[in-house]
């Protein structure tokens, strides 16, 4: 057996997810809702019945298309907990609505779309401005997207 077989890049083997008791989850932490990475937005829990477990009830936001999903879980049970990962990147251009980003180490990247709505107008009109501009991206389960933008520091 040959040792210095290559193997994928860092996450090689990494889950998308991990599990964390129903009871342990928190307002704006993370959970997958639904089979989707959600921020939790409301939690509740309900008494035990007579035989019955408590169960918890959650309501979370998709934090990459902000659909609404909800579940019931009992709180001795597990979810699984997305990986979700921010890196900032400065943004250095935009080409047919995909944003050019380059992160601490010089590394660009060109192959993210810039957001609809609000936040890709703010994005736009920062590069016409030419104003420095640190877009945050959000990763998780696969999917990564731009969630905010700000000034870049001096």
């Amino acid at each position: 057996i040959r040792m210095d077989d290559d193997f994928e890049g860092g996450d090689a083997g990494a889950s998308k997810t991990f599990p964390a008791q129903c009871s342990s989850l928190r307002k704006n932490g993370f959970v997958l809702l639904k089979g989707r990475p959600c921020k939790i937005v409301e939690m509740s829990t309900s008494k035990t019945g007579k035989h019955g477990h408590a169960k918890v009830h959650l309501v979370g936001i998709d934090i990459f298309n902000q659909k609404k999903y909800e579940d019931i879980c009992p709180s001795t049970h597990n979810m699984d907990v997305p990986h979700v990962k921010r890196k900032d990147f400065q943004l250095i251009g935009i080409n047919d609505d995909f944003l050019s980003l380059m992160d601490d180490s010089g590394d660009i990247r060109d192959d993210l779309r810039l957001p609809e709505g609000d936040l890709g107008s703010d994005i736009m009109k920062r590069h016409e401005k030419d104003e420095p501009a640190l877009v945050t991206i959000l990763s998780a389960m696969g999917e990564e997207a731009a969630i905010a933008v700000k000034v870049m520091p001096k």
